[in-house]
Formats: structure tokens, sequence, C-alpha cells
């Protein structure tokens, strides 16, 4: 019964060396064991019960053996001789079940509390992390492992429901069974305690050896299951199907992944064979100290010292067993403890970081800014990137343009010239190291994030789409849509009638990141995901860059559409799907080095003249090698 007093639970194995370096690389939280007690606070009352529960229950397993010290002496084998005292032993009997049904029900409520309150600690927690996390800035996911984060929000926040069943609740238990199961076996017999007491060290000693040896090669074995888990993952998932297909490397990849089974196999087996050794002698050990006590008790009795009754005898072994585990668990205190404290550690790293974009105390919405909404402005903004070098060159340095309502503004460039970088300071994802971005006529640190956010609609190169529905997938952006505005949305983004040609329509699932549907297919959905929501500013980043030259059209035209009547910001890599801005934008270096229309760039024979020139020159090759190979 896990938890009733300790000495019931299996030990777990752990490699000691390892959880101490681990322990160590967490980070320093000042007030740490405050903060902890704060987060169970809430649940004190629950906590006190199950404290009294763990005590309770274990002070209650120690009484069965020496009931059973009275059954041998008065109620089967009675002192005095006779025959065996039936009244007497049924009412021992009974009170020894009646203890049996009591520790279970003491195990029963102690385990529901337990995983109640180490639960709804660990949902309480999830929740906040999960919360913090999204008000963090988007330069720190840039910045940071996806892996990492996930590790922390559910490995670590996870550990925590074990910190109440594994940590407080086993050092109470095992405190309490030792120091019952000690009293006990004094009261029963004071000499037998002293022998139990010097051999019990030997058997804890070669029990925990055991357990670490068992610990190193179940860590390997673990690190083996995760490297053909990661391989499983990156070789069947889509992409990397659809990778390995291409590259005709399926036999390679069925090599692999037969070398890391062959190893997990190897490990396996290892681990089930390690430490037989040891566990024949924790065997011998764990029978020899009852068999010691036997011929201790043995010597007592012929020796006429005292009388050692079998009662006795068995109720002392019957105690003395229930030791191993608790003493086991005792020296295991301290690691469980730091281990305990390292988890939390870094939790709270995670929950004490401070977005580095946030809202100013009297921040207002844009619906209350001086300027029309949809007018954008950048006056002389430098950013530079928080990991960035500080001799480095900013990535824009000394930006400056302005976007009226309504108007079409585009911005072109060789990759890294910080166009993209634009489009993000707008909705203010990244702050301006130097500089003003303006939205409506007012510095967007002044404005709440939230009102900017909801003034805009941002189309990227990459979409991203859910494993859902195409309904679900568009009332993301406004959950509470008719089913006529959602369709109004695709006609406009000209997707329509794709999706009706569907078999299931709008409720076709479009698979993970939209693999089922084409390039295009996923754009114009994301077009129309945008128009739901119907934002007066739109953001185009490289919107057609990674589609063919008729999905390249079709989607351009659901832009086209969709920019009517909006302030639209876009970057473009074919210039071909700027030419009808009201402005175009070259940036080179971080800097806009040339403005102006189409036609007054391509006159002024600069960067954008040169742009456009290699691009037909491109398209003169690749028609004329289209033309060759029909």
């Amino acid at each position: 019964m896990r938890g009733m007093g300790g000495g019931g639970g299996t030990f777990r194995p752990v490699d000691s060396d390892a959880q101490r370096r681990r322990n160590a690389e967490a980070p320093r939280v000042p007030h740490l064991g405050r903060r902890v007690v704060a987060l169970f606070r809430p649940y004190a009352a629950r906590i006190a019960v199950t404290a009294f529960l763990v005590v309770a229950g274990a002070a209650v397993a120690v009484i069965p053996p020496l009931l059973v010290q009275r059954i041998f002496d008065d109620g089967l084998f009675p002192v005095g001789g006779g025959s065996p005292d039936i009244p007497l032993l049924i009412r021992l009997v009974v009170l020894m079940i009646a203890l049996f049904l009591l520790s279970a029900a003491l195990g029963v409520g102690q385990t529901w509390l337990t995983a109640t309150v180490g639960n709804r600690v660990t949902g309480d927690l999830r929740v906040r992390l999960f919360e913090h996390l999204q008000s963090m800035e988007l330069g720190f996911f840039t910045r940071t492992k996806t892996g990492v984060i996930q590790s922390r929000l559910q490995n670590d926040v996870g550990g925590v429901s074990g910190v109440l069943t594994n940590t407080v609740t086993s050092i109470l238990g095992n405190v309490v069974t030792v120091a019952a199961s000690l009293v006990a076996m004094i009261l029963i017999d004071w000499r037998l305690t002293i022998i139990a007491v010097v051999l019990m060290p030997f058997l804890v000693l070669v029990q925990r050896r055991v357990g670490q040896v068992r610990a190193r090669i179940a860590a390997e074995t673990q690190e083996s299951l995760s490297e053909l888990t990661s391989i499983t993952q990156e070789t069947l998932s889509v992409s990397g199907i659809l990778l390995s297909k291409s590259f005709n490397r399926q036999r390679t990849e069925s090599a692999r992944f037969a070398d890391e089974n062959r190893n997990q196999v190897r490990l396996q087996v290892r681990r089930a064979m390690s430490g037989q050794g040891f566990f024949a002698v924790v065997q011998v050990l764990m029978s020899s100290v009852p068999a010691i006590i036997y011929l201790v008790a043995g010597y007592l009795v012929t020796g006429g010292v005292d009388t050692i009754t079998a009662g006795t005898i068995v109720a002392f072994t019957t105690v003395q067993a229930r030791l191993l585990m608790p003493l086991m668990g005792l020296m295991r205190v301290a690691l469980d403890v730091q281990t305990s404290a390292a988890l939390f550690a870094r939790i709270f790293e995670y929950l004490d970081l401070i977005p580095a974009i946030a809202d100013a105390p009297d921040a207002i919405p844009v619906r209350r800014a001086p300027g029309p909404v949809g007018r954008i402005e950048f006056r002389d903004v430098v950013f530079r990137y928080p990991d960035a070098a500080p001799a480095s060159r900013p990535t824009l340095d000394g930006v400056s343009f302005v976007a009226e309502p309504g108007s079409s503004v585009a911005f072109v460039g060789p990759s890294g010239a910080g166009k993209t970088t634009i489009l993000y300071l707008t909705p203010r994802l990244y702050e301006a190291s130097a500089g003003k971005v303006m939205f409506a006529g007012e510095d967007v640190r002044a404005l709440t994030q939230s009102s900017i956010i909801d003034e805009i609609g941002i189309v990227s190169q990459e979409t991203y789409l859910f494993h859902a529905t195409i309904r679900e997938n568009l009332r993301y952006a406004k959950p509470d849509a008719t089913d006529a505005e959602i369709e109004e949305a695709c006609r406009a983004a000209n997707i329509h009638h794709v999706i009706a040609g569907f078999e299931r329509g709008y409720d076709t699932v479009v698979g993970e990141r939209g693999y089922r549907l084409s390039g295009g297919e996923k754009q114009r959905i994301a077009i129309a995901r945008v128009l739901l929501k119907d934002p007066p500013v739109l953001l185009l980043d490289e919107a057609t860059s990674a589609l063919d030259t008729v999905s390249e059209r079709i989607v351009q035209e659901a832009i086209d559409a969709a920019a009517r009547g909006r302030t639209t910001l876009t970057i473009a890599h074919r210039l071909s799907t700027v030419v009808g801005a009201d402005v175009i934008h070259v940036v080179e270096g971080g800097r806009i080095v040339e403005s102006g229309t189409h036609a007054s760039l391509l006159a002024a024979d600069g960067l954008y003249a040169s742009l456009a020139a290699e691009q037909l020159a491109a398209a003169r090759v690749m028609t004329e090698e289209a033309t060759a190979d029909g």
C-alpha cells in the first residue's frame, strides 16, 4: 500500500551522482522555499489531513505484528499449556482484519488527497506558466528552443504532483514507520532489536548499491529510447517521409532505426540482468537477518537467560522486515529534497521572466488614439536584436516612412535587408531600439498591445493551419463567425469554390500543418481567415514567394481583393506583385535607399531597376528553357 508507512512501496533506483549533477545545474531562485509553500497554501487543510492519514496509517501498520505475538502466545499456544483459546483468537483475528481494513481506508484516502492536491497544484502551475509564456515577446521564442519550453511546461510542471506524493508524504511516512517499528521491536525484545539494528545497515547499503547500478543502465536505456523516438518522429512525420522518399533513402532510414533498435535491445537485456549478483546477496542478507534472530533466540532460550516465545520471534521478524524500505528512503531524503527544489527552481525561472514588451501603465486603446486608424509612420527607427553583438550593424538604421489609411506600401530589397523586421515592429512584436513607430497617430508604446493586434491582419509566407477542419481553422480569427460570414470571406479569398468541391466541404480536416492542401489553397485560407477578422491594416510577408506562377496569380488576385480599402504593407520577393503599389521602398543594409512608384524607380536606374532587370532576365531564361523542353 503506497505511502502507508513507507514500507509497502517499491524502492525506486536512482543514479544519485547523475541526479546531483542535474540538480547543480538548476537556476538559483531567491526565496524558493517560501514560494513553494505559497503554491500549496490554498490546499493547507487537505495537506494537514493527508499528513494525519500518513502518520495514522504508518502507526496502524505496526500494530498487527504485536497482535501476532498474542495470537501465538495466548491464542494458539497458551504459555500455561492447554488447547487454543478460540474466543480470544476470534477477537484478535477480527481486530487484525479491522486494522487491515482501517489501513486500507487510510491508504485510499491518502492517495486520493495527494493525487487531488498534487494534480491541482500542477494544473494551476501549468496554466499559470502557459499564460506567462503567452505574454512573452516574439524574440524569446526565436532564441529559445521549442523543446526546452515544452520540457518546462510538461516534464518539470508534470513532476510537481510527485513532490507531494513521492517526497513529502514518503519522508513523513518513512520517519513514522521507522520510529514506530523501532519502538515496537524494543517493546517485543530489546536484545533482538540490537542484533537487527546492527545487521540492518549492511542490508541497506547493498540494496542502495544495486539501485544505483540499475539506475545508470536505466538512464542509458532511456537515452536510447529517446533517440529511437526522435528517429521515429523525424522519419515518420509528413516532412520526413517526403524527404526520405524524394531522395530514395527509405533503406538508409530503416537501417538507422534498426541500429538504434539493436542498441535498445542490448540495453534492455543488460537492464534485466544487471545486479543479479547483488540481488542474490540482498536475498541472502534479507533471509539471514531473521535466521540470525532465530539462532540468538534459541541460545537465549536454551541458556535459560529468559523465555522467548514463538509469538515474540514471529512478531519481531515481521516488524523488522518493515524497516528496510523506509530506511533506504530516509537515506535519500537530502537528494529528494534537492531534486524537488531543482524542479521548482526551473519552473520559477520561467515564471520570473519579464516580458521585454509590455503595456505601459497608462497605455490607451487604439480607438482613443488621436490619428486615423490605419495610419502607420516610422520616425527614424533603429532596431538591433537583443542578442546581437554591440559592435554589429543594427538590423534597421534610421528608417522613416508614412503609410496613409487605405494606401498600399511595398518593401523590396535583398535578403537580410530588414524588410520583415519593419513588418514585425508595426504591431509591436518587436520593440524599436530608437526612434518611434506610430500607429493611428500615437507611439505604439503608448497603446495597448491587444488593441494594436485587433486592428492588424498578418499573412506570412509560411501559413500555419491547425490539424482541424477548415471551418475550425477559419473561426480561429473570429470564434463566433456564422457560416455565412465564413463563406463570404472564402469567396473574397477566391477559395470557396475549392472548399465546396471537397467531399466534406468546410468540415474537411486539413491534416498536420495543412498538408492535405496545396500551397496556394493554404494561403487563400489564411487570407480568408484574415478577412474574417476584417482588420483595417494588412501585413503581407512574402505571401506568394513560395508558390508557382499559376498559384501566385490566383493568390495575388485574392490579396488584391482583400487589400481594397485597407492600409497594406507588403514585403515582396517578386517585383511583379507590387507593381501597383502606391509607393515602393527599397531596403538595403537596414536603410531605405529608394522610394517611389514602380515607374519612377525604374526611371531612377538604381537598385530597384537592377533587381527588376535580374528578375526579368531570370524569367526570360526560364521561358526559353520551357520552350526548348516543349
